[in-house]
């Protein structure tokens, strides 16, 4: 097994990568133009204004909001739903290729019928955000459980451990590995689930932002909110990858 890279390495292939990034960006926009793509320094002075606007931070604090709940009903609905799914063989195996199939469903074509049922507002908004992200979390969760080590549940079944306390110290740790890594794809398709609900029927949020920008060709807005949105999904995804990669290596030591 090779050794891992030194971490000034480390950042140094992230430094040249971003800077790349960069450049690429600032020669698209000299070749678009303004009028289709602002460039990077132009972008972050939009974005600086936006969020000295205390307009704007009523729209984070909305898509803050409908994303904190979306992400609650999507992480727990799938880590219970996975982990039944994958406790009962058969009912998993029914369900999986089911739950594939409507991962592979594009979700905007139910969006009518989330309006109808929930009307405008938030809570259309957690919908549409845990639809997108419950599918996702419970796949990965049931394949974790189906795949737990049957040394483990020959040991909680020779203690006599109730249901709940063979889940807590043998189905849980076990599983939680890939669990994170079904909360991190969960979290990214939750987030878009969210702002597609604030672009189509919404009057607040981030996403009713870019939605208003793009109707008046405000592209300097458009810019600044994407880069806003990338910054922030990229930081939360970097987070839960460390989590999930440490979490593997402990599994792998085990």
């Amino acid at each position: 097994m090779s050794a891992r890279a030194p971490a000034w390495q480390r950042y140094g292939d992230i430094l040249a990568l971003l800077a790349a990034l960069v450049l690429l960006w600032w020669g698209l926009a000299r070749l678009a133009g303004p009028e289709a793509l602002t460039g990077p320094a132009e972008t972050l002075a939009r974005a600086g204004e936006l969020l000295d606007s205390r307009r704007f931070h009523g729209h984070i604090a909305e898509s803050l909001t409908a994303l904190g709940y979306a992400l609650l009903l999507a992480a727990l609905g799938g880590l219970g739903l996975g982990t039944w799914l994958g406790v009962r063989r058969l009912a998993g195996q029914v369900a999986e290729p089911i739950l594939v199939a409507l991962y592979a469903l594009p979700k905007i074509t139910l969006y009518p019928v989330i309006l109808l049922i929930f009307g405008l507002g938030l809570p259309a908004k957690v919908a549409f955000g845990a639809i997108h992200g419950i599918i996702p979390v419970t796949i990965f969760t049931l394949n974790a459980v189906r795949t737990i080590r049957p040394v483990y549940l020959k040991v909680a079944r020779t203690l006599r451990l109730t249901p709940w306390q063979a889940f807590r110290t043998v189905w849980l740790p076990a599983a939680l590995p890939e669990i994170v890594s079904g909360q991190r794809v969960g979290f990214a398709l939750t987030l878009l689930g969210v702002l597609i609900g604030e672009m189509f029927a919404s009057q607040r949020g981030v996403g009713f932002v870019i939605i208003n920008a793009i109707g008046l060709n405000d592209v300097p807005t458009i810019m600044a909110a994407a880069f806003l949105l990338a910054a922030f999904a990229a930081t939360v995804s970097a987070v839960l990858l460390k989590i999930d990669r440490a979490l593997h290596r402990r599994t792998l030591r085990a």
